[in-house]
């Protein structure tokens, strides 16, 4: 499988706000190559703390893959028959422009004078980035989670040049308990004493950013998975110490450590924002209005049987609102007890809902 890795940096966006963010940089992954027509794009979009970086094996200072078994040759994304590209968006701190860039007019980093960044606003640049490189038609454009997202987004905005869109465990608007969610991760940063504003230093508020991540795997897991995994067996010491763990506690701690380790608080506080904003009927009339954009266009979504993050009655919704508005939708169910992970977990069931739909 042939990867390559580059960068793209379009002149200037205007933003939903109405703000203009220049000289917006976006790294990239690609895999495969593009045929003569250079129609053969397939356009994969990453959840929250996800990167560009979609298979290929680890290398030293880069954030690990994440779909491996999905992209490459022979699988559901065959690198032998699309190009795979996935960009880093915008406000992650994976090398695209976000608050760790430099602000032009201070010579200093963005912080939180970076500009309020919406879901759509992700979709544009991407889009445009993309023809930058040369592809202005896309055979299908594929995300799960916030990356299911702005694949619909991108769907709806440039529907004569999207084919397919694939939404995997995502709702087209953001409903209360997620931004609820979201809220309350940003209010464990910004209560951080080392959060100063967003005008932080070296490490920064780690204890606000590890307590939003756990937080977050609470909402990642369900309770089956978690029952399964750990009931109520403990680290062996006494539960009359302070200093004693039930199994889960150290689990959540684990993945607080570790996203502490390779991310940043401010740009997960613009990421949760941007989620929250998330509604594909605002400025298009409503949701059924914004739906038939993509009329007489595929659209497969699956859901999560077991999702507490976006149930999976939140994504059939999405499809029964998409088929009335004359979108060729379908609805395809991961059953699992993994939640909301399923999509990085029970990669056999996506595989064939992704090879079925695309082959």
């Amino acid at each position: 499988m042939k990867v390559k890795y580059g960068s793209v940096t379009v002149p200037q966006i205007t933003l939903q706000s109405g703000e203009i963010l220049e000289d917006v940089v976006q790294v990239y992954a690609m895999y495969g190559e593009p045929n003569p027509n250079r129609d053969n794009v397939i356009v994969v979009c990453h959840a929250l703390t996800g990167s560009h970086r979609l298979a290929g094996g680890k290398i030293e200072g880069q954030p690990d893959p994440w779909w491996d078994t999905i992209v490459g040759d022979g699988q559901a994304l065959d690198t032998k028959k699309y190009c795979i590209l996935c960009f880093n968006n915008i406000t992650s701190p994976y090398g695209s422009i976000s608050p760790l860039s430099i602000n032009p007019n201070t010579g200093k980093k963005f912080a939180m004078d970076f500009p309020i960044i919406s879901i759509r606003d992700v979709a544009v640049a991407q889009k445009k980035a993309l023809e930058q490189i040369g592809f202005n038609k896309i055979n299908t454009v594929i995300g799960p989670s916030l990356g299911a997202m702005i694949a619909t987004e991108m769907a709806l905005s440039f529907p004569d040049d999207v084919e397919k869109c694939v939404l995997i465990a995502a709702p087209d608007r953001l409903y209360p308990q997620a931004i609820a969610f979201n809220s309350v991760q940003r209010q464990t940063i910004t209560n951080d004493p080392e959060w100063k504003d967003g005008n932080y230093e070296g490490t920064g508020p780690v204890n606000g950013l590890a307590a939003a991540r756990m937080l977050a795997m609470i909402t990642y897991r369900s309770e089956q998975s978690f029952s399964d995994r750990y009931m109520r067996r403990t680290d062996g010491e006494s539960q009359t110490k302070w200093a004693s763990k039930f199994q889960v506690e150290d689990y959540l701690l684990y993945h607080g450590q570790e996203l502490v380790r390779r991310f940043d608080a401010n740009c997960y506080l613009y990421l949760t924002k941007m989620m929250d904003l998330h509604d594909i009927g605002v400025g298009r009339g409503g949701i059924e209005k914004a739906w038939s954009n993509f009329r007489g266009k595929k659209l497969l979504a699956v859901g999560i049987s077991s999702d507490m993050l976006f149930p999976n009655w939140q994504v059939e919704e999405a499809v029964r609102l998409a088929s009335l508005s004359g979108v060729n939708a379908k609805y395809e169910e991961i059953e699992s007890e993994n939640g909301h992970d399923s999509f990085l977990i029970d990669f056999d069931q996506l595989d064939d809902y992704i090879r079925s739909f695309l082959w």
